[in-house]
């Protein structure tokens, strides 16, 4: 399977690689530093460079058998299988995400609810709740999220066994994904310190390193999806 390097370092914007396979849906690498699309993330855009070429990357998906599918404009010209390239992010719009996706957890944090719902994105991005009491005080929420990012907490991976994952159900917010399990341990992200984290959730996605580089976040409508389903709209301010 392709060597996920943003899993460990986001904040990666190229990286060396050698071409796997190449198909109609794409290019897979040994290695990369694109987010593949998933948990409500899209898929990085950038470019592969390779001697006498090079290919911009419309979207980035997972394959069936797990390998990051990097996938080209259309017409373009794709690098040969062995060929070493050069993978390169939209640096600026990844950073975006990273921004949005840390926001949402703070948003987690801040709403009682289990997470029906959400989707990143580069200027907005929602989460819908599950909201027992059917009501969301939007001032409160916007308030609490200046708070928290104001605050500059850590943001960092854990690591989790499948089995402590299995011990501790309430990690899980997102009704309708579960987190991924059978590799033998789980990715978590937490905000905050470990003996008293502002959120702690399964998470694969890319995230900022400080709730401090978050900057700006407005909080817009609140959107009535059901009886007790609430839409928070969120955007970079």
């Amino acid at each position: 399977m392709t060597e996920e390097l943003f899993r460990e370092d986001a904040y990666l914007k190229t990286c060396r690689a050698k071409v796997v396979a190449t198909a109609e849906g794409g290019v897979v690498l040994d290695r990369t530093v694109f987010y593949a699309m998933g948990g409500g993330q899209p898929g990085d855009t950038g470019v592969l460079r390779w001697d006498g070429g090079e290919c911009r990357i419309a979207n980035t998906v997972k394959g069936e058998d797990g390998d990051v599918v990097h996938v080209p404009d259309d017409g373009a010209t794709l690098p040969a299988e062995g060929a070493g390239v050069e993978a390169s992010i939209d640096w600026d719009r990844r950073y975006r995400h990273m921004r949005m996706h840390t926001a949402m957890h703070l948003v987690c944090a801040i709403v009682t609810g289990d997470v029906t719902g959400g989707q990143v994105g580069a200027d907005k991005s929602r989460l819908d709740f599950n909201v027992p009491t059917g009501a969301l005080d939007k001032q409160a929420i916007a308030d609490a999220l200046t708070r928290l990012i104001a605050e500059g907490h850590p943001v960092a991976p854990r690591w989790i066994t499948d089995a402590e994952m299995a011990e501790r159900p309430e990690l899980v917010r997102t009704m309708s994904v579960k987190p991924p399990s059978g590799a033998g341990r789980v990715r978590l992200l937490q905000i905050g310190p470990e003996d008293g984290p502002v959120d702690l959730q399964p998470c694969g996605g890319t995230h900022v390193a400080n709730t401090g580089e978050i900057g700006a976040i407005a909080v817009g409508k609140i959107e009535n999806k059901g009886k007790h389903n609430r839409r928070v709209n969120i955007a970079l301010a």
